[in-house]
């Protein structure tokens, strides 16, 4: 088969250890998720100054803090299916070039619903960029221990991405206009378009098959529904309408993996989850992980900014510590499977380490800084340890030329995870919240710990100080039981870990097995 110039196809010989062009190409690969995973939190002190020039309902704000999530779940399978025919590093230029000029158009909104579509094609250029990346590094990256080193990195990026988001937005906002948390993105795009062509080859599958359009709106069907729903339980409560959301997403799933396993070129093959590869386990273990990680962040924000009485930017600031612990997590992980020790030990340890995380939150009382901020760094690190290795083992059981569709399932593992551990936990710790505060106080005060902080402002003095000293108890209490429910889960995926992944699966994949 004949390739256009820097092209390669799944077919086509590789090297067996990359070179200095590859871990540039990663670094570049690696900025641009960086900007993909800050957008996620970049609103968050910029909100004030964007309320006070656009004036948008209560309503219009919430949208613009969650377009951007939800239309990056909705899209990751189609863009990954998508990456695979079209060629990753073309859809990865196309993601560069929307995410870009949604930028621009995001900085210079007039109007809230202006801001609100930018949002949505932010989220479009995400879904691009970000099954993109981990595909061509399943690609670029040939030889098994550099991969795992490559996926390592990339982990730690999308984590500490997160967090940084939210810190980058507010020292922005401190010194130039809202715009500029947008803006930031637009050297990096660039760069991105600069780069690409010159550093990273093509890579796409030679047999793609005729592309399942049925598929995409079931997918999107699927997955919306649910993220939403469970988002929404997580802030709301159990409202009817949010919990007939998330059914009306089951049912298009359960269409959704129906139409897979009749298609004929379906987006994400059956063959995936077939025998002892190792990656549908991979896949559910990741989404445990994850769900247990945003269910702690549930807690540690609020803990940080409602009990302990941070400011916004302030509790940002420290929440950027735990940063260090994680960024030792994959590296360490990497170098003990390369050096013999089985995955399936390396995983299961991965999650007694979070699990040790979360032991760590039943410590904590109403003044304990230093321990909140030890317990979210280990339960990080073993969040990152499990990602780091639980991907790798996903996109080495997945043949080269379906590695957009597998990273692409890694992703939205991650973003289900995430909205159920929210929902789980968060509804756990609500439960607890509710059932300890006095029937005597205000409703606002009794729904929520902010509702409390916001009431116990308008009491007079000794009230407010008694009524903010119950709700802080209360949520702290609310955060052990979750903690403890986290814990169970964790041990039990750790145990599952050591069985389902206790078979090796190859770890040299220069000749992938097809689908």
């Amino acid at each position: 088969m004949t390739n256009s110039p820097g092209t390669i196809t799944a077919h086509d010989p590789a090297p067996e250890r990359a070179t200095r062009k590859e871990w540039t190409a990663l670094g570049v690969l690696m900025l641009a998720l960086m900007l993909v995973s800050m957008d996620v939190s970049v609103l968050y002190f910029a909100i004030p100054s964007i309320t006070a020039d656009l004036e948008p309902t209560g309503t219009q704000q919430l949208w613009m803090f969650d377009i951007y999530a939800f239309v990056l779940a909705g899209l990751l399978i189609t863009m990954g299916s998508l990456g695979d025919r079209i060629g990753r590093r073309r859809l990865l230029m196309m993601g560069a070039t929307a995410f870009g000029a949604a930028s621009v158009l995001a900085a210079y909104a007039d109007s809230a619903e202006t801001l609100i579509a930018a949002r949505a094609l932010l989220g479009i250029g995400g879904a691009t960029l970000m099954p993109s990346t981990m595909a061509l590094i399943r690609n670029m990256f040939r030889n098994a221990g550099e991969r795992a080193k490559a996926i390592g990195i990339w982990q730690t990026v999308l984590v500490s991405g997160i967090a940084l988001g939210s810190v980058m937005s507010g020292i922005l906002v401190e010194h130039f206009w809202w715009g500029s948390i947008f803006l930031v993105n637009l050297p990096a795009m660039v760069l991105l378009l600069v780069l690409a062509p010159v550093l990273i080859p093509e890579f796409k599958d030679p047999n793609p098959g005729r592309f399942d359009w049925i598929g995409v709106p079931l997918s999107m069907a699927a997955v919306l529904p649910v993220v939403y729903g469970l988002k929404e339980i997580a802030a709301e409560g159990l409202e009817l309408s949010y919990v007939a959301s998330v059914a009306v997403g089951l049912v298009f799933a359960a269409l959704f993996v129906h139409r897979q396993r009749t298609a004929v070129s379906p987006m994400i093959p059956p063959a995936l989850f077939r025998g002892r590869n190792g990656f549908g386990s991979a896949i559910s273990l990741t989404l445990i992980s994850s769900l247990t990680m945003m269910g702690s962040a549930y807690f540690t924000t609020q803990y940080l900014q409602s009990v302990l009485g941070m400011s916004a930017m302030e509790s940002a600031l420290w929440a950027l510590l735990p940063s260090v612990l994680i960024g030792f997590a994959a590296p360490v992980a990497t170098v003990l499977v390369q050096r013999g020790m089985n995955r399936a030990h390396v995983v299961a340890a991965g999650f007694g380490t979070s699990a040790t995380g979360f032991a760590l939150l039943l410590f904590v009382g109403t003044d304990s800084l230093w321990t909140v901020l030890a317990a979210a760094g280990v339960l990080a690190s073993g969040a990152v340890i499990v990602g780091s290795q639980l991907t790798d083992l996903a996109l080495g059981a997945a043949p080269a030329e379906r590695a957009g569709s597998a990273s692409s399932l890694v992703e939205t593992g991650n973003e289900f995870g995430g909205a159920i551990g929210m929902a789980l936990l968060g509804s756990i710790g609500n439960a607890v919240y509710h059932a300890q505060m006095p029937d005597a106080a205000p409703a606002a005060a009794r729904e929520t710990l902010g509702g409390a902080t916001v009431v116990a402002q308008e009491l007079p003095e000794r009230a407010g100080t008694a009524l903010l000293t119950t709700a802080r108890e209360a949520f702290t209490s609310g955060m052990h039981v979750a903690a403890v429910a986290a814990m169970v889960l964790l041990v039990g995926a750790a145990v599952a870990a050591s069985v389902a992944l206790r078979q090796p699966s190859p770890t040299d994949t220069s000749s992938p097995a097809g689908v």
